[in-house]
């Protein structure tokens, strides 16, 4: 049995960013894969199929906040976890232009350096969103 710790690096804190921020609780050294253990998939979806401008603005602020956004030209696609409810630490990393994690074209987050102990970690949202 692996115990629940295992690939662990963060924990949800406030933050002088914004909101909730995502911190390192040891210290995580350059090129590792934070969220290697997080088995959530992403879903997409067509901006028509959410009826954003149907809904109240608390729920359209769950798109605009914990979505990957991708302009297609003519449609904008939604890249969401299958349920709100199932917002995993990654969601809750903040932007920043001088960021200490990368996000690859699967959506992997690793460290562009070595973070220490009680650092919030961060990513360009502009790598990887289009909004």
């Amino acid at each position: 049995m692996e115990l629940p710790h295992k690939g662990v690096y963060t924990r949800l804190q406030c933050s002088k960013i914004h909101g909730i921020g995502v911190f390192a609780i040891i210290d995580i050294p350059k090129g590792i894969e934070i969220f290697s253990e997080d088995q959530s998939d992403l879903i997409w979806l067509k901006e028509k199929e959410l009826k954003l401008d149907t809904l109240p603005e608390s729920i359209k602020k769950l798109y605009d906040d914990f979505c990957v956004i991708k302009d297609k030209g003519n449609y904008k696609m939604y890249g969401c976890p299958n349920n709100f409810s199932n917002l995993t630490i990654s969601w809750y990393l903040n932007h920043s232009k001088t960021p200490n994690v990368y996000c690859d074209q699967e959506y992997n987050f690793s460290t562009l350096r070595d973070i220490k102990a009680g650092e919030e970690l961060t990513v360009d949202y502009d790598t990887y969103s289009d909004e």
